[in-house]
C-alpha cells in the first residue's frame, strides 16, 4: 500500500466516513463533507488533502505540503504531494484525524473519543 492508500484507510475507519468518487477521485466525507481529498487513484505524484487548524502552520512548513488550490486554501485546506519526502504516515493520518474532527458532527467526534478512550484502556 502507498502512503495515500493507508491515510484513506484509516480515514474511513473514523465513525460515520464513507469513501465517494466526485470527479473520478477518490474523497473520503462524513456525512456530506469531504474530510480527506485522495485525488485520482493513478495520479502521479499522489496526494492528499485535508482541511487544518492547529496543525495548520507546522503543515505548512513540511516538505511537499502547499495551501490546496481553488480558493480551499485560504480556509485550512492543504495539499500534500507523497513523493520522496513526505511527512510519516502516522502524521498524515493525524492531520485526518484532526480533519474529521472539524468537519464531523459533535455527536461523531464524541463517538471518536469514547472509542480512543477504550482503545487505550
Amino acid at each position: 500500500m502507498t502512503a495515500r492508500d493507508d491515510v484513506l484507510a484509516f480515514a474511513l475507519t473514523l465513525p460515520g466516513a464513507w469513501l465517494d468518487h466526485p470527479w473520478d477521485e477518490d474523497v473520503v466525507k462524513v456525512g456530506k463533507k469531504i474530510v480527506v481529498f485522495g485525488g485520482l487513484p493513478d495520479r502521479e505524484p499522489p496526494m492528499v488533502g485535508m482541511k487544518l487548524s492547529a496543525s495548520h502552520d507546522a503543515a505548512l512548513a513540511a516538505r511537499g505540503v502547499t495551501p490546496t488550490g481553488y480558493g480551499l486554501g485560504k480556509s485550512g485546506w492543504v495539499t500534500v504531494e507523497l513523493t520522496g519526502a513526505h511527512p510519516p504516515v502516522d502524521v498524515l493520518c493525524d492531520w485526518a484525524e484532526e480533519s474529521y474532527r472539524l468537519l464531523a458532527t459533535k455527536t461523531l467526534v464524541k463517538e471518536l473519543d469514547v472509542r480512543a478512550r477504550q482503545d487505550a484502556e
